[in-house]
């Protein structure tokens, strides 16, 4: 309690003792009552005079926690008393002062709709007051009941056991699985066959539920949802705002809200005496750990059901990718196998062969031999042979398994975390939304003549307008900026290979190809990287300029805007060498140039495909181990020591203090604040496009996700254990918009893999020439008739090469593509053999899509969504229910007619003592009939009585106790 004087203020010294019980330093003072939520805010002193009228004062709450005769005890005996110290308080300016009014209005609401607070002491001249939160049980079951949120009760029934082949078979794989489950004491119970039904908590039936003790039947995440609705929905009239603690944070009246984690991480002895959190750290945030399942159940139980599904869905995308790894291994492996026996790189590399090639660039470069690519036709075989198509294909598949797999898994979660049936929450909105109303209500108000007048406004398409056009404006901006950083690449690489063709170092002229790719695809990443990071942050301001009502809307466009963005970053490089590399190069004689200078870029003498898994393969595994690994340690940690020099600059001279003193809320405060999934979510999809998306061009790619995948969810439940602060405990049904985009990308994933297999690779050129143009119906011959006839007499002036060591004799030179001879009537005008290909690629383009896509909607089809074992249940615990309720109805009908019979039997003997005339014997009346209506009744009772009175006044009675309930 608080005793101001001379404008003093008496604060309370609410420190504990560190060696005291670690589960009461999650508590208030009197060790008793649990934190359930933290606020945070900066505080400023300075001395002011005594008796100052205009010196406001600081009212700090305490409920109970301190004896009520503190304050009248003397001077003298308060000098005396080590607990407590006495400040002079002054704010430095007014705003402080109407935040402290502010704070005292919100809280004492706080206090209305009945949350406990205690606060910290303020004997420093600035720093942060942590004010905590406790919510007894009355506030619990009131608001449990308001939210819907089910809980277990006392009825059960027993799971149907398999028997057969199915029971031994589902004995041994769970023998199987057991050194890679978690030891998880929660986990235990999964295993039960016993199932106990649940049901939304209601006042009126706490004898249905298991209440063993009131503190801890509420776990401490729905504990802290309760308290952060609470907080969410309280008003704050000073701010003008409807809404509170969002609006509160975002108008600095307080720096954060959080609820506490559940103590240390670190281990303190067996697996019984741990916390959750500790659990947590030991089973599933250790690289050690790598092998074992997820403990999702806790995962849930601990961070709520958004995050427990996010780490869900990523360990079932972790899992389906062994699969396809394990395919895309064999195929990388029969590349490497037939690379000897395949014809055309062996035409390639035979140097009897003698194909003279065209110059690779003007004056500078000389003609050269096939068989010098030989290196690069081997390497193309490894990726561009036939089981690439298979690959292709099962790859699309593989996609639409994945996501029926997480339907029926998302289904599965929902039945046992009991989301089925739950309903959309009311959401509140965003501080942003209601500054921008409240400043459009006072022009209106302005504007109109009638003062008095008060309407519902809400912002119009109007007023959304000029954020829509700067979106629609600063993303095509941004697309532009993509391109143009993809064709300063591709000018780097045009530039530096003219530069190096002109080395008079041998070494550095066959080396060209190699270093140009290398270095190009390091800039592209380097690129990508640094875009990454603006656009995310361009994303946020996009999104904040269209003014969503909601935090849902907002976090639907920010990660739209945001996917879009990053989509194009990723994929811009490897699109334009998938499909625009070498397709606008022109022919000897005809090239396109750039600046008039530099010719276009062409293809490797293996084709593109070869480049094509190189920048694949760079910018991916280049993204996972920089960005989605080094940036997530090292980020985090520079923010930390950020602010931690910030709050030494801030009080340099009062910032030691005694590290045992420093309680949890401390601990917790100095962690991260918790941003969000986007981020996680958002390098996942970007993840799931390249393993889908030009998978034909690298087998490789779902190995590779595989391995960091088996990092990144340790490395993401390492941070989420012991560097971020605990989010709220959001409830969920489902990954939201993000099943959305990779639907859509499971789609578009056919699409682009059959124009890798048509346009990039050589698949549908050998296939036309085997089965078309070769005489003997096998490959051999495929070299020449891909390689057309040039004429060096028609060289454009300067374009020759100006020493040529293969000699002057040359007349004709060859290069890649379908073209008519120079000795025909149409010189250099495309063949029949390239329409012939044309109409192949485009035939089975076609194809393609429509057997693939059709083969997926047969999976679709195929595996339901709902598990079949998941309906029976969902059916008969509905049927139970049913028959709970009812059997309760009965018997409270019952317990209601004995109660009405007994009180008319009573009156009806006194009726007998007091009255001379006969009536009907007693022995009549039969038990739970009621009597003549003939008689009068001295008194009249309700009928219509509540249910919940008479359920209420059993379970206070000693009957309740016996109370029989219908076992299910």
């Amino acid at each position: 309690m608080l005793q101001t004087s001379d404008n003093k203020i008496h604060v309370a010294n609410n420190m504990m003792d560190m060696d005291q019980d670690p589960r009461k330093r999650l508590c208030f003072a009197d060790g008793r009552r649990k934190v359930d939520y933290v606020l945070v805010y900066h505080y400023r002193k300075r001395s002011s005079v005594r008796g100052s009228p205009s010196q406001h004062r600081l009212s700090i709450i305490s409920n109970g926690s301190y004896p009520l005769g503190v304050e009248e005890k003397d001077q003298e005996g308060r000098k005396d008393e080590p607990a407590e110290v006495v400040v002079d308080v002054g704010p430095p300016d007014p705003a402080d002062g109407e935040k402290i009014m502010i704070r005292e209005e919100f809280e004492g609401n706080l206090k209305d709709a009945g949350l406990e607070i205690e606060h910290d002491k303020e004997n420093k001249a600035h720093g942060h007051a942590f004010i905590r939160l406790h919510a007894p049980w009355q506030v619990l079951s009131r608001e449990a009941e308001f939210l819907k949120i089910k809980v277990p009760t006392k009825k059960s029934y027993e799971l149907r056991e398999e028997k057969g082949l199915a029971a031994t078979m589902n004995e041994v794989w769970r023998k199987l699985n057991q050194p890679f489950q978690p030891k998880v004491p929660h986990q235990e119970q999964e295993h039960s066959r016993t199932k106990f039904l649940s049901h939304c908590f209601s006042r009126d039936k706490l004898h249905l539920y298991n209440i063993k003790s009131k503190d801890t039947f509420f776990d401490n995440a729905t504990r802290s949802r309760i308290v952060y609705e609470i907080l969410r929905r309280t008003a704050c009239t000073r701010t003008c705002q409807t809404m509170g603690i969002t609006t509160l944070i975002a108008n600095g009246v307080y720096d954060s809200a959080f609820p506490l984690h559940d103590g240390d991480f670190h281990p303190s002895g067996q697996a019984e005496g741990k916390n959750d959190r500790q659990l947590l750290h030991d089973e599933w945030a250790r690289y050690g750990a790598f092998y074992k399942y997820q403990p999702v159940d806790l995962i849930r139980k601990y961070f709520g059901e958004k995050i427990g599904l996010y780490f869900a869905w990523l360990g079932v995308y972790t899992q389906l990718l062994i699969p396809a790894s394990v395919v895309g291994i064999i195929v990388f492996f029969y590349g490497w196998a037939t690379v000897e026996t395949n014809i055309p790189s062996q035409e390639m590399c035979d140097e009897d062969q003698n194909f003279t090639m065209c110059p690779l660039c003007d004056r500078a470069c000389d003609y050269w031999h096939l068989s010098t690519a030989c290196g690069t036709a081997r390497a193309s075989h490894l990726f561009d042979n036939p089981a690439t198509v298979f690959f292709a294909i099962f790859m699309s598949l593989w996609a639409a398994m994945f996501l029926e797999h997480w339907k029926r898994r998302q289904i599965s979660l929902n039945y046992s975390w009991d989301l089925t049936g739950m309903e959309e929450e009311e959401e509140h909105p965003r501080p942003k939304y209601e500054t921008i109303l409240l400043q459009k209500r006072q022009r209106k108000k302005k504007n109109t003549k009638n003062k008095n007048e008060t309407g519902h406004e809400k912002l119009t398409w109007r007023d959304r307008l000029p954020g829509y056009l700067i979106n629609i404006s600063s993303i095509l901006f941004m697309f532009g900026v993509t391109c143009s950083a993809v064709f300063s690449v591709i000018i780097y690489r045009i530039t530096i290979s003219a530069l190096m063709a002109m080395s008079s170092d041998p070494e550095v002229k066959s080396n060209v190809r190699v270093t140009v790719t290398a270095t190009a695809v390091i800039i592209n990443l380097v690129v990508i990287l640094i875009l990454d990071e603006i656009y995310g942050m361009v994303a946020a301001w996009l999104t904040e300029l269209e003014i969503p009502k909601t935090e849902t809307n907002f976090e639907e466009r920010l990660i739209l805007k945001a996917f879009l963005l990053k989509f194009m970053n990723a994929y811009a490089p490897i699109f334009y060498v998938a499909f625009f590399k070498g397709r606008f190069a022109g022919r000897p004689g005809d090239y396109v140039y750039v600046f008039n200078d530099y010719r276009m870029e062409e293809c490797a003498p293996g084709g593109c495909l070869i480049e094509l898994c190189i920048q694949l393969s760079i910018i991916m595994l280049g993204k996972q181990l920089i960005q989605n690994n080094v940036f997530e340690i090292g980020i985090p940690k520079l923010k930390k020591l950020c602010r931690t020099l910030k709050d030494k600059e801030r009080a340099p001279k009062e910032i030691v203090e005694q590290p045992g003193r420093r309680q949890q809320w401390h601990l917790d405060y100095d962690l991260e604040p918790f941003d969000g999934l986007t981020p996680e979510y958002m390098e996942m999809i970007i993840q799931f496009g390249f393993v889908s998306l030009f998978v034909a061009s690298f087998p490789l790619a779902p190995l590779f996700a595989l391995l960091n995948n088996v990092i990144e969810i340790r490395l993401d439940a390492k941070k989420f254990v012991t560097e971020l602060r605990r989010p709220d405990a959001i409830r969920a049904k489902d990954i939201g918009i993000w099943y959305n985009i990779l639907s859509g990308l499971g789609k578009f994933s056919v699409i682009i893999n059959a124009f890798v297999i048509s346009f990039t690779s050589d698949f549908i050129p050998r296939l036309v020439y085997q089965y078309m143009y070769s005489e003997t119906g096998t490959m051999h011959g495929f070299i020449n008739h891909t390689l057309s006839y040039f004429n060096v007499s028609n060289f454009k002036p300067g374009t020759v090469p100006s020493i040529s060591s293969l000699g002057k004799d040359i007349t004709f030179c060859r290069y890649k593509d379908y073209r008519e001879p120079p000795w025909s009537t149409e010189p250099y005008q495309f063949s029949k053999q390239y329409w012939s290909v044309l109409a192949a690629r485009l035939g089975f383009v076609i194809l393609f899509q429509n057997l693939v896509i059709t083969m997926s909607m047969l999976v679709a089809w195929v595996i339901p969504d709902v598990p079949k074992n998941i309906s029976e249940k969902l059916k008969k615990e509905k049927t139970l229910l049913v028959d709970v309720f009812l059997n309760e109805e009965k018997e409270k009908l019952q317990l209601i007619q004995s109660l009405f019979s007994r009180d008319l039997t009573q009156e009806q003997q006194e009726e007998l003592k007091v009255s001379d005339q006969t009536s009907l014997p007693l022995q009549q009346t039969q038990p739970g009939q009621l009597p003549p209506t003939s008689s009068p009744a001295p008194r009249t009772r309700p009928r219509a009585a509540s249910f919940s009175q008479f359920t209420r006044q059993m379970s206070m009675s000693p009957r309740s106790d016996i109370t029989q309930h219908t076992a299910v």
